[in-house]
């Protein structure tokens, strides 16, 4: 399914908060006269002269080792041609990000008014003692060309082109993963290149490197195919000139054996197709819409093995794939180059990864459908955690090997560790659940439909396939608010509760059924149907609805209460109990009770560690559960450290495949150091905990505010465990992001629900 952009979503993403998508954030505290000091004068001038006297020292003292300077001129941005530098921001900005979140490498996004190539060449060679690599983006051939082998033969730091060579490494992965499945060698086949411009070349130019023909491969232009003849021709379209007596794409087409398209849209069809040799491989790279559209290509034949550059289908060619793991391999080596050796890695690693057993937590990522090596999956998926450390240790011994490398790595195992502490292995949480979902979507309930963002919420589950909202409330006021904040939520279903007399009176007698011996009335049954938590709730329990969501204009006792009286918790649990999960840049934490609990029993919190580690296992994650008091192992006394000790003994009685230490302090239960050093006995002093369980809820809920609002960190939540069926209250004010992650999770549980009741 296709996401939609809307131009002023777009433009609010931008806009809002702080403008842009990145920020500088010191790496030392800056909080005392030293500091400051030692930051800057005279504390400075001590690293300044290490470096004067032996230049290399600028990688131990300054960020330049991880620190990718992305530059454009805006001649090339995407698929909007030439508009200029100051409107490419944005896009450098996007590509910031990406590198930092795939592969923990800070950029500097450098936007350069100048079209003229010897002149941008001299700006760029001149920023070397800056970055420890160049990212070039978006710049037109044929002066990419010119100005990456110019930057190349000027410079001493790892300089790539994406748009040409991220391509070509990603789509060349994918062409040798085609070749092996159709029994095919790279050097018989027939290629057809329709583009000329940057990315085309690059790609054409690896293939010859994996052993293609110059002889087999026909490429065209806008003004057809490219023939030895044509006059005018630059260096690198002359390279890929043919003598074959062909004119059009669809000539060039027959009997050929792959198609490689990087030029613009529909412009092929799927009788050209079917005039190509047997099991055909054809890459439609352009975007937003392929050379063919998908469909129309696996229509035409059977035996296709296609690929896109859209999400949206298998097989996708993403960069995304290669550039931030091939510059995070080539930074710590200290790499001067990213040359062949390094590319040939990087394409080796990702077609040897495809191949490898695809983990649970990937396939759950998308959408929970088997994946494994075959037409539909030629490489990896963009979301594969493995990617990091795949591609990056390769590129670095391709370095080292090469002689390109200014240090040498010895202890490879580490180095993977490394990696993986660069960026946190967890950092897809909420991308894996909204993923889940769309693989079947359920109909999730909105008991707030009168409210912008929960209605602007709903029309993004819907767009991209997450769920079925049904929206609950005043017909008149959805519709107006809709319409006033242009919203499209026609084909989400209204329910208003003062339209459904009949309904109701069915579902205040189903809760005078389940409330009669604890006082409720018949009448009284009815008027609270007339409350839309108590009418939401009872969709749920009946089977009108999968899910619940609310709570976000009202205290959470009022949201729940509603809940455990029509739907209650599952058979075997004597407690509900709320977890949040909390992101930083480097590990995904589990905080519970944060939301229900207001002074647990030691019985009680054995409990709440059952639910707790369900949930965390829910999102494919081990917990090692700390049991958290303001004593470690009993150093000091009270009733806390007691209740503590308590709960963790009961529970690993109780709970024996699970990791559990308590009563132990926070910081101690996250610090391996501290734990090596006087707690080795802790079962926590390898690896550190990653879910807390607090003792009351005074302290959980203390904890995870303060985190958010001072702590950078991100959360999802309040989850709501051990419900029956699934209903997640709101926190008050949650943004429109956190609305649509949680009712992916509840979509991911009702289908849990829906699987354990059908098996």
């Amino acid at each position: 399914m296709a996401i939609k952009i809307r131009k002023q979503d777009a433009l609010d993403y931008h806009e809002q908060g702080q403008p842009g998508k990145i920020e500088v954030v010191p790496t030392k505290m800056l909080s005392t006269q030293l500091d400051l000091a030692l930051a800057y004068s005279p504390g400075v001038a001590e690293p300044c002269l290490d470096i004067a006297e032996n230049p290399d020292d600028v990688y131990r003292y300054t960020a330049k080792g991880n620190l990718v300077g992305v530059i454009s001129n805006g001649t090339a941005v995407l698929g909007l041609g030439n508009i200029g530098a100051s409107a490419s921001k944005p896009v450098m900005e996007g590509k910031g990000v990406l590198f930092k979140k795939f592969a923990g490498i800070d950029v500097f996004d450098i936007e350069i008014d100048e079209e003229d190539p010897e002149a941008f060449i001299k700006i760029v060679k001149s920023l070397e003692p800056t970055f420890g690599g160049i990212n070039l983006e978006d710049i037109k051939a044929p002066e990419s060309f010119v100005i990456e082998q110019a930057l190349k033969e000027q410079m001493s730091i790892p300089i790539m082109h994406d748009d040409q060579h991220g391509t070509a490494i990603i789509s060349s992965a994918a062409l040798l993963s085609a070749l092996e499945l159709v029994n095919k060698k790279i050097e018989d086949i027939q290629i057809v290149v329709n583009g000329a411009g940057a990315s085309a070349i690059a790609c054409t130019k690896l293939y010859q490197l994996l052993g293609a023909r110059i002889e087999n491969i026909v490429m065209l232009d806008r003004k057809g195919v490219i023939h030895n003849d044509r006059e005018n021709l630059d260096a690198n379209k002359s390279l890929f000139a043919t003598d074959k007596k062909v004119e059009t794409l669809e000539e060039a087409l027959v009997d050929a054996d792959m198609f490689l398209g990087l030029s613009k849209g529909d412009i092929l069809s799927g009788d050209a197709l079917k005039t190509m040799a047997a099991d055909p491989i054809v890459f439609a790279l352009a975007n937003p819409n392929p050379e063919i559209p998908y469909e129309e290509a696996i229509a035409s034949r059977e035996d296709i093995i296609m690929a896109t550059g859209r999400s949206d289908h298998p097989n996708q060619v993403n960069n995304v794939l290669g550039f931030p793991y091939i510059f995070r391999g080539a930074l710590d080596v200290r790499a001067t180059a990213i040359n062949e050796e390094m590319k040939l890695a990087a394409v080796h690693a990702l077609t040897k990864l495809a191949r490898e057993t695809v983990p649970d937590m990937v396939s759950k990522a998308y959408g929970g459908r088997s994946i494994s090596f075959g037409r539909k999956y030629l490489i990896p998926k963009p979301l594969d955690p493995r990617l990091i450390t795949a591609i990056s240790p390769a590129v670095a011994k391709a370095a080292i090997d090469s002689g390109v490398s200014r240090i040498q790595i010895t202890d490879w195992e580490q180095y993977n560790q490394d990696l993986e502490k660069r960026i946190g292995i967890n950092h897809e949480l909420a991308s894996q659940a909204i993923n889940r979902a769309k693989k079947d979507p359920k109909r999730v309930v909105f008991a707030e439909a009168d409210n912008y963002k929960i209605l602007k919420a709903a029309e993004i589950v819907l767009e991209e396939g997450i769920g079925h909202p049904i929206l609950l409330g005043n017909r008149t006021q959805i519709k107006h608010l809709a319409e006033l904040h242009n919203l499209e939520i026609e084909a989400c279903k209204i329910v208003d509760t003062s339209e459904e007399e009949e309904r109701t009176d069915f579902y205040g007698k189903m809760l005078y059924e389940k409330r009669k011996r604890k006082g409720l009335t018949f009448y009284e049954g009815k008027k609270l149907m007339r409350e839309r938590n108590y009418f939401g709730a009872m969709m749920v329990e009946v089977g009108d609805a999968d899910a619940l969501i609310s709570g976000l204009t009202k205290d959470y006792p009022k949201t729940i209460t509603p809940a455990l009286q029509v739907i209650g918790t599952k058979p075997e649990v004597n407690k509900v109990a709320g977890m949040y999960v909390i992101s930083n840049k480097k590990e995904t934490y589990f905080f519970a009770d944060t939301t229900v609990n207001v002074s647990p029993t030691a019985e009680d919190l054995v409990d709440i560690i059952g639910l707790t580690a369900n949930a965390v296992k829910f999102f494919n994650i081990e917990p090692r559960i700390a049991v958290l008091s303001y004593s470690n192992f009993g150093s000091s006394k009270g009733a806390v450290p007691v209740k503590a000790a308590k709960a963790a003994l009961m529970a690993k009685l109780k709970f024996p495949e699970l990791i559990i230490e308590g009563d132990i302090q926070a910081n101690v239960a996250l610090n391996t150091d501290i734990q090596q050093s006087n707690y080795p006995f802790s079962a926590l002093a390898e690896k550190g905990a990653n879910t807390l369980i607090f003792p009351d809820l005074d302290s959980g809920n203390i904890a995870y505010k303060l985190l958010m609002e001072i702590g950078s960190a991100e959360a999802i939540g309040p989850i709501l465990m051990g419900m029956n069926k699934p209903v997640h209250v709101l926190q008050l004010g949650s943004s429109v992001r956190e609305i649509v992650n949680m009712v992916s999770i509840a979509v991911v549980e009702a289908q849990i629900n829906q699987h354990i009741a059908s098996s």
